[in-house]
């Protein structure tokens, strides 16, 4: 049987909703092998967040919170993974696929000597072992795989795991003692870049509008792709031209390089369609492209597009949704 543990992600206390997605594969796991599956969050002031948890049927809520732990340093997390790992006897650990977890999850298996896996999006049994479908090459390969080891870690694609039902009954909640003094001290916390107020992450968000090389400064950005996603309650997004010309910070990149999101609606403006683009946003459920170039591979995954230039078209766009 499975013995799974959940790493859950939060900023600042606020649960992501990606974490549902990875319990949603231990759901999947244990209901196909039996066994169970606990929820690891590690943190300082995470209360509301374990409290969000304690719905969706984990067979616990473990909480490791100590000032020590306010600020996501990779090392101090993996070696509280690694201490909760042992003495759950966890034969899984498992965390969205997140600049997160591909931080802190490697670090925690090296810790405990076993193989990782990333980006799965489909698992099924194999007599006492597990088939693994993980994507590869910007989305291009589909591989399956096995990993070795009694303890495996994965990170998991938050498109391809519904999360799980809620539930009446709620988990237990069990606290984790930390031992500030053991944990390691050689990386110091200097800072965080915020996004900005007001607008949703673009791994959660329901609708994201993305700039790409159409967009000239970052004051038209701002204007255009910004106002757009403001007018449509959405989070915004760019392609890797916009960053490494210095128009958009690398926190808003999407791409192969950037962020994996998979939103309801996702608006390309100004985005050729590069496959390290399209690696990132592929999952999407509806495509709308709005590119000068009729030709552009973008239209070729749209579900809807629209050619025309952006610095007209996307003004036009706003005015009609505002009334």
């Amino acid at each position: 049987m499975s013995k799974i543990l959940v790493i859950a992600e939060h900023d600042a206390g606020q649960l992501k909703l990606a974490t549902l997605s990875a319990m949603g594969f231990a759901h999947k796991v244990c209901a196909a092998t039996g066994g169970s599956y606990a929820v690891l969050i590690v943190g300082h002031g995470i209360a509301a967040a374990a409290e969000t948890l304690r719905s969706y049927a984990a067979g616990c809520v473990l909480v490791a919170d100590h000032s020590a732990l306010k600020e996501p340093l990779a090392d101090r997390y993996a070696h509280v993974i690694n201490d909760v790992a042992r003495s759950q006897q966890a034969t899984m650990v498992v965390g969205a696929a997140s600049t997160f977890s591909k931080d802190v999850l490697p670090r925690a298996a090296a810790l405990l000597d076993a193989g990782m896996i990333s980006d799965v999006i489909d698992v099924n049994p194999d007599g006492n072992d597990f088939i693994f479908k993980r994507v590869m090459f910007a989305g291009n390969v589909i591989a399956t795989v096995k990993l070795e080891g009694a303890l495996k870690f994965l990170t998991v694609r938050s498109a391809a795991f519904m999360p799980p039902q809620k539930v009446a009954a709620l988990s237990p909640v069990t606290s984790v003692t930390v031992d500030a003094g053991s944990l390691p001290a050689q990386i110091e916390f200097l800072g965080s870049e915020a996004k900005v107020a007001g607008r949703p992450d673009s791994t959660e968000a329901r609708v994201v509008i993305s700039g790409g090389r159409a967009i000239k400064n970052s004051e038209d950005f701002e204007r255009l792709i910004g106002g757009l996603a403001d007018v449509m309650g959405g989070a915004v997004g760019s392609s890797r031209a916009l960053v490494d010309s210095g128009i958009t910070p690398n926190s808003l990149q999407v791409g192969q390089t950037g962020k994996v999101v998979a939103p309801d609606l996702y608006v390309a403006v100004g985005i050729s369609g590069a496959i390290q683009h399209m690696a990132g946003m592929k999952d999407t459920k509806v495509i709308v492209a709005i590119n000068k170039d009729a030709e552009a591979p973008i239209f070729e995954v749209a579900d809807y597009g629209l050619v025309g230039d952006v610095y007209q078209v996307v003004p036009e766009l706003m005015e009609k949704l505002r009334k």
